[in-house]
């Protein structure tokens, strides 16, 4: 604890991670399990990328999208992980203030940003289904990089908002967070003021941030189903559905809890619930996406084999 000169108020200077449990039998258990959940999902969305990089057959809007949220969720994932799987090990489970502030932002300013990708993803098998003589031309590479370079600007800079309107209320104490990182209700719930109504706000602002990209999704998909169904042949029905049938996989997952945590009434707060459900949008979520694309893509199945066959990819 800080203690202000000339006041009786203390400070916290750094907050505990309660993490999942205090045995240690039950933290070796799941440092095993969360090691191997942290390195599957860093190897296969790596593979994933290097694929992309090299096949040139793959370096269409498609999959520079793909690629751009495999990094993501590397980086997701690995703003939690590393530190949680630590905590799991040590005796201390401490993080320094700026620490937790680093660490809400990155992965606020992350999941913001592949919130607005799965929509710009969206975009893509919309133009590609709905306008497929105009996608190379309505998809060129310069408005991929503008619709990826908006994204992260819009992801970090609603993080920055948010984190820095969380951080900068006042924390006297207790300083023990019942999460196993520093997400933004969870540190919110220790601030030493009435906050009431700045939940209230909180929750508005996170309904908004959510629920706009779920209806843009919604929205292009529902112009989707109308184009397929207007498709005469069965066959070109089957392989335009399977397009959007990864997208939709990862969506779900991703959508389903982190919904459920942000969008949720404070009354239902469960802290030892959220923990477990916040694992399917942290870890879980970059674990299924190289799965999902990889077992259902034929492109990146294809590439594989001919990198696996070959020693590389032509």
């Amino acid at each position: 604890m800080w203690v202000i000169p000339g006041h009786n108020q203390t400070w916290v200077s750094e907050f505990i991670l309660l993490g999942f449990s205090s045995d240690p039998t039950t933290n070796r258990i799941l440092f095993t399990v969360f090691l191997l959940i942290y390195l599957s999902s860093v190897l296969g969305n790596g593979i994933i990328i290097l694929l992309i990089c090299l096949d040139t057959h793959l370096h269409t809007p498609m999959y520079f999208f793909l690629c751009i949220l495999a990094m993501l969720d590397m980086a997701y994932v690995t703003t939690t992980m590393p530190q949680m799987l630590v905590h799991l090990l040590a005796h201390s489970k401490t993080i320094s203030f700026a620490g937790c502030w680093m660490q809400m932002y990155l992965f606020g300013a992350l999941a913001l940003t592949e919130c607005i990708l799965f929509v710009v993803m969206a975009y893509d098998r919309y133009v590609a289904i709905c306008y497929p003589l105009h996608y190379t031309v309505t998809l060129n590479w310069g408005l991929c990089i503008r619709l990826t370079a908006g994204s992260l600007v819009c992801g970090f800079l609603s993080a920055l908002l948010h984190t820095f309107f969380t951080m900068s209320l006042p924390y006297c104490g207790p300083n023990k967070v019942n999460h196993y990182f520093c997400e933004g209700p969870a540190v919110l719930s220790l601030a030493c003021m009435d906050i009431h109504l700045i939940e209230m706000v909180d929750h508005a602002l996170s309904v908004f941030m959510i629920l706009t990209p779920i209806s843009l999704i919604l929205a292009s998909y529902i112009h989707i189903v109308m184009t397929v169904l207007r498709i005469k042949s069965s066959q070109a029905r089957c392989k335009a559905f399977s397009t959007c049938a990864s997208h939709l996989i990862v969506v779900t997952f991703f959508y389903g809890p982190s919904s459920y945590i942000y969008m949720r009434p404070n009354s239902s707060f469960s802290p030892e619930r959220d923990k477990q459900i916040s694992l399917f949008y942290n870890a879980f979520t970059a674990l299924l996406n190289p799965i999902v694309y990889s077992l259902r893509n034929k492109d990146i199945k294809r590439a594989f084999l001919k990198a696996m066959a070959h020693g590389r990819v032509d």
